[in-house]
């Protein structure tokens, strides 16, 4: 027989080590609550304007209207070495794939993994809206869903023959959702089509969404166009000067970056006649209107994920494809831009204003043609404080390796018959957790026959095959000092890095192997050679 107080004392280790353990299920179960928390995965919603320069949205100097992006950059985190390809199609082929283009295969994609096949083995449900610009479909690389159109740009107001929804012909109506068709609002439409859809599912999402706007033709609707009525008659030369005030004011660029001179090739406003003082000033109203819509529509997406309770936990990006277009490919001047037959765009005089404050435009590779805008937004994850700048170096590439790190998914080598390439990205999360991420050892650039290394500060560059110029960018990234005479061992050995990734990366060939010229090129651009008055 137990002694009562040998009992009692049985009793209470008994019920201590039930209340120990029952502690300590409740301490694992809360840790396992708190680590279901902190490891879910965020939405994704990957927005890409088209032909915006880098100081064209508010955040970035612009005096064109932009509340919704700037708010979220305000909230969020800005980049100011953020770097495209200078293109159209081989920025998107980068941003797909974590990959240099022709490495990728180009258009093909044939040596390339894009994020939506890699997502979607990881569970995401995936869509698409806007321009593909890419050869077959993006439903034929991994989106479950896509509406938009396949060409590299379109009329705003009528569309073309290559609209698809998910991988069917898709014919343009007049009116869409009770208002008359624009491209910019009907991307967002189908948007948030997809969205709704996709948050009825138990897994997170990837929308990628690919604004056409505002490349050119310039078409608005005529009460957008008239809220900017009048805001540029004071020309280009101003608008660059007041841009890069803001752009040193608010800190978003050191005021030892001065802003780069006029080109040769760019008249001065004042030597202007007043009636083509008129004409051009009417141009850039158009283009302000079109960034202005495009926020808008942004705005909308945000407006959704908040209603829908998304927004904290969506890893929000914002990115343009290249720096702005200074092609002159007018046709007629008499129709008014809101009319659907009308065909305009601007030239290089904006188009260095939207670049404010480096030198050049799309397709070349100096600072103007490559720097965009980047504005990430993710209240769950982003650690940086509110309305932080971050000037470490960033490139397309780098968004699959940041999803891969975020969706615990994996890089293929292979899918179906297409061998992929090793990944050249590298993850973003270093510096979205406020940290100093170990930058790329290099940095590649190439269309056509523009040319782009940068190792560190130092860059390279070459326009149409001119010679080499180099430049150290933390002291001069708006590239007026040329370095290359002072330095010709360092040009000597970035342009042999150069030319070996060109050649045993991207696999280029032939002429686009050629060796550089011995002198810069002149640059030549296009006058417009239509007439007639505008209004």
């Amino acid at each position: 027989m137990i002694h009562p107080l040998r009992l009692a004392a049985l009793s209470t280790s008994y019920w201590r080590k039930r209340v120990f353990l029952l502690s300590a299920c409740l301490l694992w179960c809360f840790c396992l609550q708190g680590h279901a928390v902190e490891s879910k995965r965020p939405n994704i919603v990957l927005i890409m304007a088209d032909d915006l320069g880098f100081a064209d949205l508010g955040c970035y100097g612009s005096e064109i209207k932009t509340p919704n992006l700037d708010a979220i950059a305000g909230q969020g985190l800005r980049f100011t070495q953020f770097y495209n390809t200078a293109k159209c199609h081989s920025s998107r082929v980068s941003l797909l794939t974590g990959l240099y283009c022709d490495q990728a295969g180009g258009a093909k994609l044939n040596r390339g993994a894009t994020i939506a096949e890699v997502l979607s083995k990881a569970g995401y449900s995936t869509a698409m809206v806007g321009k593909w610009h890419l050869e077959q479909q993006p439903t034929d690389f991994g989106f479950e869903r896509y509406w938009g159109h396949l060409s590299g740009a379109t009329n705003f107001f009528t569309g073309d023959d290559t609209f698809r929804l998910n991988g069917e012909k898709w014919e343009v109506p007049k009116m869409l959702n009770g208002r008359p068709f624009y491209t910019t609002h009907a991307v967002t439409d189908f948007a948030l089509d997809f969205l709704e859809e996709a948050t009825a599912k138990d897994q997170p999402f990837l929308l990628y969404t690919a604004y056409n706007a505002p490349h050119y033709p310039l078409q608005a609707p005529e009460s957008e166009v008239k809220k900017y009525q009048g805001r540029y008659d004071a020309g280009w030369d101003q608008l660059r000067i007041a841009r890069h005030q803001r752009q040193v004011v608010s800190g978003l660029l050191p005021a030892k970056w001065k802003l780069s001179p006029r080109p040769d090739h760019i008249p001065a406003w004042d030597s202007l006649s007043k009636e083509e003082q008129r004409w051009e000033a009417q141009r850039m109203e158009v283009y302000a209107a079109m960034v202005d819509i495009l926020d808008q529509n942004v705005g909308r997406l945000v407006d959704y994920l908040k209603k829908k309770n998304l927004y904290h936990n969506t890893l929000f990006l914002f990115c343009s494809d290249n720096g702005a277009c200074p092609f002159e490919r007018t046709r007629g001047r008499k129709l008014k831009p809101w009319d659907a037959n009308s065909y305009w765009t601007y030239d290089a005089g904006w188009a260095c204003a939207g670049n404010t404050p480096f030198r050049l435009y799309k397709q070349n590779q100096h600072e103007g043609g490559i720097s965009s805008p980047l504005i990430v937004h993710w209240p769950e994850g982003l650690k940086t404080k509110p309305g932080s700048i971050t000037d470490q170096p960033a490139h397309l590439i780098d968004f699959m390796a940041t999803f891969i790190d975020l969706a615990d998914a994996d890089y293929p080598k292979q899918i179906g018959e297409r061998h992929i390439d090793p990944l050249q990205g590298k993850s973003l999360l270093p510096i979205f957790k406020g940290e100093t991420r170990t930058p790329h050892e290099t940095l590649y650039f190439h269309y056509a026959n523009d040319r782009a290394l940068r190792q560190g500060a130092w860059k390279i560059a070459s326009a149409k095959r001119g010679r080499w110029e180099l430049y150290n960018l933390d002291d001069d990234r708006t590239e007026m000092n040329d370095l290359s005479a002072q330095h010709p061992q360092r040009v000597a050995s970035m342009s042999k890095e150069w030319f070996r990734i060109a050649q045993d990366v991207e696999r280029l060939k032939g002429k686009q192997l050629a060796p550089v010229g011995k002198k810069l090129k002149k640059l030549k651009f296009r006058k417009d050679t239509s007439s007639g008055s505008a209004r």
